[in-house]
């Protein structure tokens, strides 16, 4: 074990975060930290460090364990450095080195028959190899441009950039620290899309354990092997990624609530017959008998799913024309920085887009200059009855602090009543008198909550939304996207959330060479064609490679005449008997698979007959031949996925 809980409890306050926790880090575990907004995922991860002290219980750490952390509070740190001085930070004992040698080799100019000086800079020498000490800078260069930084950015001060950019700084330092084990809270809000995917490459491959708290699904997928839950107090473990826990976890709540409903019934027939029987002399010690078994029956909990749900409700009062927005020859500069030139692109009813790409191409840009609050040149043209509502980033700085939540929407222009404003905020969560909190004392995922409310409360039928994501849980991220998919009108949006992406998007507007191009399909389709351009493009480029290098024998002709009929293809034995192989194998696979899948129907079926949670051996065995079931059932479809993408790299070979 690296480090991890011992039977901890930590109240904030008088809130309990969690009680009675065990859980330990091993080497190699991949962890995703999960939970609702404010159960306490990010104090758990400062308890975890020894930032926070628990109640009870201890949290225990390996002697020579290393942690790296990164946090929203880092941000407070400032230096007149360039950022890659910060981030070669990572390497003390190496800068620590840097100077001892140079300072032994000045001396050792001066005296240079001075043996035990002459050790001592040998040593610092060899340390320094052993380290790997003079590639360090090449490695800070090699994280920093990963996660987004230019050639000229690495020279520039760290108190030059943004928050976001500071927090991939900080990053970067970590990254080559490479501690033992990596708590990250949140690290996917600071990074566009190429910086994530970076990221996940990295991950895959870092020797140490890592702790991630995400609401980004995709990211979780890729890098974890564990899912920790905080629900109600507890930590829930699940050996899987992010899709395997939500099933497990959907399979967990319906045998839990199967076995208490089934308890239940035990229960009132017991009792039933302690009521008929208790005041008959014949039969009350039996009565009595049965009221003991009952008393000490450990009973099983009612499942009671606790999570905030958003209650997201798109209304649209006007129906606007087939064109909603129409730019034409459009530019856009910062200076020497030219975000687009010229470009030419248009919205259609109907059309749900989702604006990706690099941090400092101009997504957040081009919103604004589609919703007029970003000055360009070029023409942008409104569509017949366009409404449209923004939902931008700095929106939650734009918030007044001084107001109630129910004064910011009254603020908003929407002509609602108070009870009406009221109805929409309870639907974002803010019940009763918690429409009388102050904007200022809000969480971050509040105050995102209270902006998404006044983009809805306008009814518009055009929606901007940039990062909307941001600062809620995925929860209510899966709840934004479905509304988004009832949401009959039209939108854009810029989010580095793939899976929302994924759930929203019907067309991908990327930002190339200062051009808007367009690609019409999901975001899914569109990663799938840009795998395959690049496929091509890499078989062109080694089909040219092999062109240019081959040598021209003496007796043939520099250019060669074109060939009136191409030779058939000769038959490949070997290849042949492989398909054949491979077919088999796949039959077989299938054959298999059905077995498998009929096997877990009938234990399913099992599951569901009351009967068998009377007996609980029965039950154990029952259940314990279901989960074998199911993950031999999870291993054959993964061989079949395996052989059928083998069969079709061979089917493309014999053709």
């Amino acid at each position: 074990m690296l480090i991890g809980f011992q039977n901890v409890t930590f109240e904030f306050g008088a809130r309990v975060i969690v009680e009675d926790a065990t859980w330990h880090i091993q080497p190699g575990d991949r962890i995703g930290l999960i939970g609702y907004n404010g159960t306490g995922k990010s104090t758990l991860l400062k308890v975890l460090v020894g930032e926070y002290t628990p109640s009870r219980g201890s949290v225990e750490k390996g002697r020579e364990t290393t942690i790296g952390y990164l946090h929203q509070d880092l941000l407070s740190f400032d230096t007149n450095d360039n950022i890659t001085e910060v981030a070669l930070g990572a390497f003390e004992r190496v800068r620590e080195l840097e100077k001892e040698i140079e300072t032994l080799g000045h001396e050792l100019e001066k005296n240079s028959e001075d043996e035990a000086l002459l050790h001592r800079y040998t040593d610092a020498l060899h340390e320094m190899d052993v380290l790997d000490g003079y590639n360090i800078h090449h490695k800070a260069e090699e994280v920093l441009h990963g996660l987004g930084f230019s050639n000229e950015d690495l020279l520039r001060p760290y108190k030059e950039f943004s928050g976001g950019w500071r927090m991939r700084v900080l990053l970067a330092k970590m990254i080559l620290q490479q501690p033992d084990v990596l708590l990250l809270d949140e690290p996917t809000n600071h990074l566009d899309l190429p910086s994530i995917e970076w990221l996940e490459r990295y991950l895959l491959h870092y020797q140490g354990s890592v702790v991630i708290v995400s609401h980004d699904k995709f990211f979780l997928n890729r890098m974890v092997n564990k899912i920790v839950e905080l629900y109600q107090q507890q930590l829930h473990i699940y050996t899987g990624d992010y899709s395997y826990y939500e099933q497990e976890k959907m399979i967990r709540i319906e045998m839990q609530q199967k076995a208490y409903e089934n308890q239940q019934d035990y229960i009132r027939q017991q009792e039933r017959f302690i009521e008929r029987f208790k005041a008959k002399a014949s039969k009350a010690a039996q009565a009595q008998s049965v009221q003991k078994r009952l008393d000490k029956l450990e009973k099983i909990e009612d499942v009671t799913l606790e999570r905030p749900d958003l209650r997201i409700n798109f209304q649209l009062e006007k129906v606007p024309g087939k064109i909603l927005v129409e730019l034409k020859n459009v530019s856009k500069c910062f200076g020497k920085l030219k975000i687009i030139e010229e470009a030419v692109a248009e919205i259609e009813r109907g059309d749900k887009i989702a604006l990706i790409g690099a941090n400092g191409k101009g997504k957040s840009t081009v919103l604004r200059m589609i919703a007029g609050t970003e000055p360009f040149e070029g023409t942008r043209t409104w569509g017949h009855n366009v409404e449209e509502s923004f939902y931008a980033q700095h929106q939650l700085e734009a918030l007044t602090l001084t107001h109630t939540i129910l004064e910011e929407l009254q603020h908003c222009g929407s002509k609602k009543t108070d009870v009406e404003l009221r109805a929409l905020l309870g639907s974002f969560l803010f019940s009763g008198d918690d429409v009388e909190k102050k904007i200022r004392v809000l969480s971050g995922g509040e105050k995102a909550r209270v902006a998404l409310a006044k983009t809805i409360v306008s009814k518009a039928n055009f929606l901007l939304l940039d990062e909307p994501t941001n600062h809620l849980d995925m929860h209510s991220v899966e709840l934004l996207a479905e509304a988004l998919n009832k949401y009959e009108g039209s939108y854009i949006l810029v989010s580095h959330d793939r899976y929302f992406i994924s759930k929203t998007a019907n067309k991908i507007w990327e930002i190339v060479d200062h051009k808007i191009k367009e690609f019409k399909g999901s975001y899914q389709e569109w990663v799938e064609w840009n795998e395959r351009m690049a496929r091509l493009a890499s078989e062109k480029q080694k089909t040219q490679v092999v062109a240019e290098t081959k040598p021209v024998t003496k007796n043939e002709p520099l250019v060669k005449a074109p060939e009136k009929e191409v030779a058939a293809k000769p038959i490949n034995r070997d290849l042949q008997k492989e398909l054949q192989k491979e077919q088999r194998r796949l039959g077989n696979l299938e054959t298999q698979l059905n077995k498998a899948k009929e096997d877990m129907a009938k234990l399913e079926q099992a599951l569901g007959d009351p009967s068998i949670y009377a007996e609980k051996n029965k039950f154990v065995e029952t259940e314990t031949a279901y989960h074998k079931a199911r993950s031999e059932k999870e291993r054959l479809e993964k061989e079949y996925e395996t052989v059928f993408e083998k069969l079709i790299g061979l089917e493309s070979q014999a053709n």
